[in-house]
C-alpha cells in the first residue's frame, strides 16, 4: 500500500483536497483530528500536558484548547515540548489506522510533516499551495482567530515555498484553478504508482 502525505500551510485548503480524495474512496487520516481525539482520550497524554502547561489546561477532563493555544503560540519552547508529547502518540495512532486499510493507497493529512520528520514514513508527499493573503482570509473565516494570531501560527511553520519544493506533487488551490481535475489526475498517477510499487 502506498502511503501519501498531504501537507500545506494554514488555510491552503488541505482538507478540501482530502475531501475530494475521500469521495474517490481513498481513506484519509487527519493528524489534527487524531491529536484532538488523543487530547481527550489518552489518559497518560492528559497527565503529561497538565504537568507541562498547568492543571487548569483541562476542565472536567476536557482540554481548554484556547488556553493551551494561548500558552504555546506565545512560547516556542512550550510549543516544541507539547509537540514532543503529542506527535509520537499521533504517529502511533496513525500507524495502527494505516495497518487496517486495504485500498491501493491511503492519505495522511498533516500541516507539519517536514517539521516533525514524519514525512520519512510516507512514500509520496503532496503539497497544497495557495497565496498567503488567500490563506489568511480562509483562516480568518473559519477559525475565529485574529489576523495577528494566524500570522503567529504561520510564522511557527516552515516557509511555504520551502515546504512545496520538498513535495513530489503540487495541487494549486488559488481560487483560480479547479481542484477536482487536479485531484483526478493525481489520483490516476497514485494508482499507477501503487500498482508498480510491488
Amino acid at each position: 500500500m502506498l502511503k501519501v502525505g498531504i501537507t500545506g500551510g494554514i488555510g491552503s485548503g488541505k482538507s478540501t483536497v482530502c475531501r475530494v480524495f475521500h469521495t474517490l474512496g481513498i481513506p484519509v487520516f487527519n493528524a489534527d483530528d487524531a491529536s484532538r481525539i488523543l487530547l481527550e482520550t489518552d489518559e497518560q497524554l492528559k497527565k503529561d500536558i497538565q504537568a507541562l502547561l498547568g492543571h487548569d489546561t483541562y476542565i472536567n477532563g476536557k482540554p481548554d484548547r484556547a488556553k493551551i493555544a494561548s500558552i504555546v503560540f506565545a512560547d516556542a519552547t512550550k510549543l516544541a515540548e507539547l509537540n514532543a508529547l503529542v506527535h509520537p502518540a499521533t504517529i502511533k495512532y496513525g500507524e495502527d489506522w494505516m495497518n487496517e486499510q486495504t485500498t491501493p493507497y491511503i492519505i495522511k493529512e498533516a500541516a507539519i510533516f517536514f517539521e516533525s520528520g514524519s514525512y520519512k514514513s510516507m512514500d509520496v508527499m503532496v503539497g497544497v499551495s495557495a497565496p498567503l493573503e488567500l490563506r489568511i482570509k480562509r483562516a480568518l473565516e473559519r477559525a475565529g482567530s485574529t489576523r495577528e494570531e494566524i500570522l503567529k501560527r504561520i510564522a511557527q511553520q516552515m516557509d511555504e515555498d520551502e515546504k512545496m519544493k520538498r513535495c513530489d506533487y503540487l495541487i494549486i488551490n488559488d481560487g483560480q484553478q479547479a481542484i477536482i481535475p487536479q485531484v483526478l489526475q493525481l489520483h490516476k498517477a497514485l494508482l499507477d504508482k501503487a500498482a508498480n510499487k510491488h
